[in-house]
Parts: structure tokens; sequence; C-alpha cells
């Protein structure tokens, strides 16, 4: 079945013994077993698993072209139940551009669980066939970017890591299934922080990864789920599920608001530079086009005048809402440095805009007043 269909169908069977066509939530926390211990269903305790993750767990796993896929709490325990599930001596290929949590746990986490982490520009397959000559584990590829858009070739570096004997991970929170399937172009993970456009009504928290193969590895980090308990509640998963069936026409909305809001910006004398693969002058839009049916909600810009002139435009507009986070129907707008912490890599003159389902005339006219000051 098409994207489209799956996102509707998967996981949505009507309910067995009611016939609800809108699956219910199961919120027990415990099943019913024998008295030995057996079990009577195929559940015993919620943080191991439950009816409505469960179908979850189908849909996620039905979009990406996965075999299995695992739920959690957030995007950041999905990142990071993967990781530590890594051997000790592990080593780890990171993009120089990525979102800040992972960065965070690669520089003051996972070296204490013995885990090497490296930087690299993913889109330099030179440097990271280079990288790739010492023994690796795995490679992580994050494209588009965040907060910087940039695109990495998925395939290419599948063939590099697999060369290399290492997996390769890719973070899809951007483009979603609907635009863009790892797997299929040789990945063997895919991450997803859900809280974006599955959610996509900015209420909802939760991670997923989706594994092309049922095999050890997914396995290893299904039993870290279980022991350390970084569960998707529910309810999370029933309105994950929900979010589910509306993505292919909301994701359809924010690429073509997108789209405009990138090309109104890159006529503006203000803007030093638009990051948006979806722009003929971007360096990945080639690639972006080749493995993407389209380019996404998200951009970034960075601005002439610094540090400055960001925040002013930032605090000037009306319609966009000074938010982290991205993905949901309203447009967001955020100085990325600013939320960093203490140790920001985001350049200070670059704003980071999620451009939601509002009119497109009124979206430019905002940016437009508040570029005007």
């Amino acid at each position: 079945m098409r994207p489209e269909t799956n996102a509707v169908h998967a996981g949505q069977t009507p309910d067995a013994a009611t016939g609800a066509v809108a699956p219910p939530i199961h919120l027990a926390t415990t099943f019913e077993h024998g008295a030995d211990g057996a079990r009577i269903s195929s559940y015993e305790y919620q943080r191991e698993g439950n009816p409505t993750s469960d179908r979850l767990r189908e849909a996620l796993a039905a979009l990406e072209g996965g075999e299995d896929a695992l739920v959690f709490a957030s995007g950041m325990a999905a990142i990071t139940t993967l990781l530590e599930s890594l051997p000790n001596g592990a080593r780890v290929l990171i993009p120089d551009d990525c979102y800040t949590g992972l960065r965070i746990l690669c520089a003051e986490y996972l070296p204490e669980r013995g885990i090497l982490v490296e930087t690299i520009d993913m889109a330099d397959l030179d440097s990271v066939r280079n990288a790739c000559t010492t023994p690796v584990t795995l490679v992580w590829a994050e494209t588009p970017s965040n907060p910087r858009l940039k695109i990495c070739d998925i395939a290419q570096l599948a063939q590099i890591a697999h060369a290399a004997g290492a997996l390769l991970a890719c973070d899809n929170t951007f483009a979603t299934p609907l635009l863009q399937q790892p797997l299929s172009l040789g990945a063997d993970v895919v991450m997803h922080s859900t809280t974006k456009y599955f959610g996509g009504h900015s209420d909802v928290l939760g991670g997923a990864l989706v594994f092309a193969r049922r095999d050890a590895l997914f396995s290893r980090v299904g039993h870290r789920l279980h022991i350390t308990g970084a569960s998707l509640a529910p309810f999370s998963a029933w309105l994950t599920l929900r979010g589910c069936r509306s993505l292919p026409a909301r994701m359809a909305l924010h690429c073509a608001n997108a789209r405009r809001v990138a090309e109104f910006l890159a006529s503006r004398p203000e803007i030093q530079r638009v990051n948006y693969p979806g722009l003929p002058t971007h360096p990945g839009h080639a690639i972006a086009a080749s493995q993407m049916r389209d380019f996404g909600g998200m951009l970034s810009i960075e601005l002439h005048g610094g540090r400055e002139a960001a925040l002013a435009m930032a605090a000037r507009v009306k319609l966009f809402i000074n938010a982290t986070s991205l993905g949901g129907c309203e447009s967001l707008i955020e100085h990325r440095a600013s939320v960093e912490g203490v140790n920001p890599v985001s350049p200070q003159n670059l704003l980071r805009i999620s451009v939601g389902l509002e009119h497109i005339d009124d979206l430019i006219a905002d940016l437009e007043q508040a570029l005007a000051g």
C-alpha cells in the first residue's frame, strides 16, 4: 500500500470486541496470568508492552517499511536506549549538525559507558570513508539536519557503513516516512521524535525506533527498554496513533507553506542565507530531490546583522510563536543558539522556523512586518 493509505489503516483495524472504528485505549498497568505465571494473553505488565502501544508499533513499522518498531517516552529516550545498547568500546560517528540532545548525550554520558563518539560532516562522503577506516560500530545520520537543514546521501552512507561492518541509524524526524524512507535506502534503524509531526498538535511526547530487521539488535534494545522503563504511556500512544491518520494531509500543507516561506525569505535583503533543501540553491538540493518526496516543513534562516538582528526579528513576530519543538499545527520560530545550553553551536544569527498550517498569506505578512521592523 502507498504511504497515505498505510497512515490511515495501519494499526487501525476495528476493535474485535466492539467493532469500534477508533481503536480503544488500554490503560491497564497489569494483565491477568495463570497461577504459574503463564500468560493468558500476550501481555503481563504495561512497561513491557500493551495493546495500544502495539497498534502504534504496527503503524510505524508499516509506514517506514520495517519489520518491527519500539516506542518510547520521548525521542531522547529512543536515542539513548539505542546507543546505550551498543557494546563497551563501540565507536559511533555523529553529524556535525545535529539535534542538541544527541550532541550532549554523546559528550557527557556515552563516554561514561565506554562508548566513543566522533563528529563528522556526513555530507562529505570522503570524510566518512576516511573515518570508517578505523573500526566503527554505528554511523548516525540526520537528514535534513537540525537546525541547518544539511542533507546527506542515505544510500551512500549505508554502503560505506556496511562495508566497514557498521550499522546506519537515521533520524527521520524532520522528513517523516511520508517524505523519506531511510530503511528502503539501506539504513538499519530509523529514529523519530514522534512528539513532532506524528503527534502533530504539540500535546504528546514520544519517540520511536523502527528496525529493518527483527534481529539481535532489536532484541537488545527492546530488553533495555523493558528493564530501564522508558516506556510510552498508553494515552500518549493513542494520541500519536491518531496523529498518524492525518499525517499525510498535514505534511502536504506543511511542505507547501514552507516552500512559499523559504522563497519569500530568500528574496529579502535582510536574509544572508535560507537553509531549505527545496531551494535549488541549497547545496544538498539534488540529493534531497532524489531521496525525498517533498522537502518538509522545516527551515532556518541566517540574518545579516548577527545575533541582534535575529533576536529583533524573533521579538517582532505576532503570528509565529517563539517556542521550542516543531511539527505542530502552529508556526514556531526560535533563536536556536539561545536554547542550546551553555555551549551553543548554532550560528548566533540563525533562527529555526517550523512552518505550520495557517494560511500562507498570513504567515508571509507576519514575517514581512517582522523584517521591516
